[in-house]
């Protein structure tokens, strides 16, 4: 692997992006093109890897650079009732305060991350013909999960985007910025997954795998209101067992590569290339902010009242140097004694903690969301029951739970899964987001309106479009 990696910076190299470019077809500086480098199976893995280091994002403080799902908790957690920023100021407020402004950089960064993760993808499917018979059907599927599980992030954020299904040259800017409907953006997430779950096997976790595509298939089908497909995605992880509850919720986060991980973009302490430092932006002064990802009064409310102890004391903890304060206690790059948690890295900007988009807990609550099928409850449905009450039992809330409504629902997803940006996309989903937040913004003296549910398009894209790119609705 360490050997692929280095390959893989060299292809990274190949597809660097010169500022004026689409990120959709990105003009190659190097003077090896891609057509003379995608030859065999170790070099298309090289391509593979890079995908995966395209979502890791570059740990760096230049704004320029692409920093991935580095930045994605401002786009998601930001925008709910979970988290804040500490002083309100700046650029990084706009979130919290349903106030992003087309010029965000933010955004900008993660839309551009995403679609060159997408031309990523697109380049080794490219060259899938030139893999091995042994070999090719696998660089398909986790190409396919790659390209599903970007687009399935920006047709959330934005609606209506451009889509492109293979490498497109500079020259086509009718596709590289041209909206086409979320149901035609959706036929491709859906699939793209559905190939990669025939084509892989469990093998990896911090690389796409067969209860990866159908863990996200199940999210992208509750997502259209596909109930019992959803189910049926959900019961069929459950019935591998493949993956379990960890019994301490707290090394969840901390045991890399455990029996609930389903997928996890993978960072290496202490090394400039394959670590993050959006862990460090969570504490006090540490990374380049004095404070984002803030637990808001709301969250903290709910998580002390509805998540139990073990969950309530490993995912917030009060801010030492001020104390009227909240800090996600997840990731934490450098450690707490008190919480019997160890660094993970000699500097808190190198931090070597692994992102975990799927789990299976999240797994067990999709398929209580699936027996609901959309209703507000209250349902007794044994199995909707059983997989609700094992997320709780090990969180020590034992008591048996008779009914399910989809309040309840929502309220259990966002104590289990607080901080790991899911609350925007659950409370879009579940159909409460704009009760939800225009409550938690009047509130807290905001304004919101169901306009503020997608982002605006980066200015700097609707200037390169030259009017082929509309902006969204309020902005």
């Amino acid at each position: 692997m360490k050997n692929l990696r280095i390959i893989a910076l060299f292809v990274l190299a190949i597809h660097l992006i010169a500022c004026e470019d689409n990120f959709l077809s990105p003009a190659p500086t190097s003077a090896i093109s891609a057509d003379a480098f995608y030859q065999n199976d170790t070099e298309i893995e090289a391509g593979v890897i890079a995908m995966y280091d395209g979502i890791q994002g570059i740990n760096s403080t230049t704004t320029t650079d692409l920093h991935g799902i580095q930045v994605e908790f401002y786009l998601t957690e930001m925008r709910s009732d979970n988290t804040k920023t500490k002083s309100s100021e700046g650029e990084t407020a706009q979130f919290e305060s349903f106030a992003v402004e087309a010029t965000n950089g933010i955004v900008a960064d993660y839309y551009a991350s995403m679609y060159n993760v997408i031309f990523r993808a697109n380049t080794v499917l490219a060259n899938i013909g030139n893999a091995s018979a042994a070999r090719a059907g696998q660089f398909e599927g986790e190409a396919k999960f790659v390209r599903a599980y970007a687009y399935f992030n920006l047709v959330r954020l934005f609606g209506d985007i451009p889509l492109a299904t293979e490498v497109i040259q500079p020259s086509d800017q009718e596709t590289a910025f041209t909206k086409v409907p979320t149901a035609d953006v959706y036929a491709v997430i859906v699939s793209d997954l559905e190939t990669a779950a025939a084509n892989l096997d469990n093998t990896y976790k911090n690389r796409a795998s067969q209860a990866a595509a159908q863990a996200l298939l199940a999210k992208v089908h509750l997502t259209l209101g596909n109930y019992s497909t959803a189910q049926t995605l959900c019961e069929s992880i459950m019935s591998s067992a493949a993956f379990d509850l960890v019994s301490d919720f707290n090394e969840l986060f901390y045991s890399e590569n455990n029996d609930e991980v389903i997928f996890a973009i993978g960072y290496d302490s202490d090394n400039g290339n394959d670590s993050q430092n959006f862990s460090a932006e969570w504490l006090n002064a540490v990374g380049r902010t004095s404070g984002v990802n803030y637990v808001t009064d709301e969250a903290k409310a709910a998580l002390t009242a509805l998540g139990g102890t073990m969950r309530a004391t490993y995912s917030m903890r009060i801010d030492a140097l001020q104390p009227v304060h909240s800090q996600v206690v997840k990731y934490l790059p450098n450690g707490d004694e008190n919480l019997g948690i160890d660094p993970v890295s000699s500097d808190p900007t190198l931090a070597g903690n692994d992102w975990i988009v799927l789990r299976y807990a999240d797994v067990l609550l999709m398929h209580v969301e699936s027996l609901l099928a959309g209703a507000d409850g209250p349902i007794s449905n044994a199995a909707a029951l059983a997989s609700f009450q094992e997320v709780r039992d090990r969180a020590g809330l034992t008591t048996l739970v008779s009914s399910i409504t989809k309040q309840d629902l929502a309220d259990e997803r966002r104590v289990e899964l607080a901080f790991e940006n899911h609350r925007l996309f659950d409370l879009i989903r579940l159909g409460l987001a704009e009760s939800t937040l225009g409550a938690f913004a009047t509130d807290n003296g905001f304004n919101f309106s169901a306009n503020d549910l997608l982002l605006p398009f980066p200015q700097r894209e609707i200037n390169l479009s030259k009017g082929l790119l509309s902006q969204n609705p309020g902005y």
